[in-house]
């Protein structure tokens, strides 16, 4: 019986450490807006996405993480030529403990290294306007802290622990509901579920949640369905997050 307990107790440790590191995050990105006269930190790492997986380069530039791709990413130089660097210097708040994927060389070999970054930003928070203009009429952000409303800060999420077979790039997408340019319902990147069948999302305000899954998060093809099972979950998540009609 003592394994089981002991099993239990370290999940419960490595939970509370990620949700300190997304705490951590979280205050860089309002020392930024406090520096930055109201402006979000840019969140400009965006490659495309299709049905044969991630593709090109759609946006660049200064950003929290200017990485396009968290699996073959050897060193750790595009978190510390970041933004956010400069208000925290621990390495490790990038990286969930409970994650244990490893980095991979550009064929696809697995390391033994673990990876660097555990953690991707939502495309609600500052994302390429003067990079890509067509992608801010299609999927909505905000530039300013003032601005968020219709989910207020409380309930905007800025940063997730992402599943780790969909961290490409540094933005955590998905369609915005009702969208008339995208398909509906389905996963662009996918919440991780490897705390307790849930993940730990940041959100505006400066506060952190765990967030429990009525379905664990499996990939297995790029731009995936949703699940019936798993609805409630995705809605959840598209619910923090800027709409179309939030303007």
């Amino acid at each position: 019986m003592l394994f089981p307990a002991l099993s239990k107790a370290k999940n419960k440790a490595r939970t509370i450490a990620c949700l300190s590191n997304l705490k951590q995050l979280e205050l860089c990105t309002h020392l930024y807006t406090l520096d930055n006269n109201d402006y979000l930190v840019p969140n400009n790492s965006v490659v495309s996405v299709s049905t044969n997986g991630a593709g090109d380069s759609l946006a660049g530039g200064e950003s929290w993480c200017v990485g396009v791709d968290g699996r073959t990413e050897l060193t750790p130089v595009n978190l510390t030529t970041g933004l956010l660097f400069q208000y925290n210097t621990q390495i490790g708040i990038y990286h969930c403990p409970s994650d244990q994927s490893t980095l991979e060389t550009d064929d696809g070999q697995l390391l033994p290294q673990l990876r660097w970054r555990s953690y991707n930003m939502s495309q609600s928070i500052n994302g390429y306007p003067e990079f890509n203009p067509e992608l801010f009429y299609y999927i909505p952000m905000w530039s300013k802290y003032t601005r968020i409303h219709r989910p207020t800060p409380s309930s905007l999420f800025v940063f997730i622990d992402e599943n780790a077979d969909t961290l490409e790039d540094a933005e955590f997408g998905n369609p915005p509901a009702g969208s008339p340019y995208f398909e509906p319902n389905v996963w662009w990147d996918m919440p991780s579920s490897r705390h307790d069948q849930g993940a730990n999302l940041s959100f505006a305000d400066g506060h952190v949640e765990h967030w429990k899954w009525q379905a664990p998060k499996v990939f297995y093809d790029w731009i995936q369905p949703v699940e019936p099972g798993e609805m409630p979950d995705y809605l959840r998540l598209q619910n923090a997050m800027k709409q179309l009609s939030d303007d």
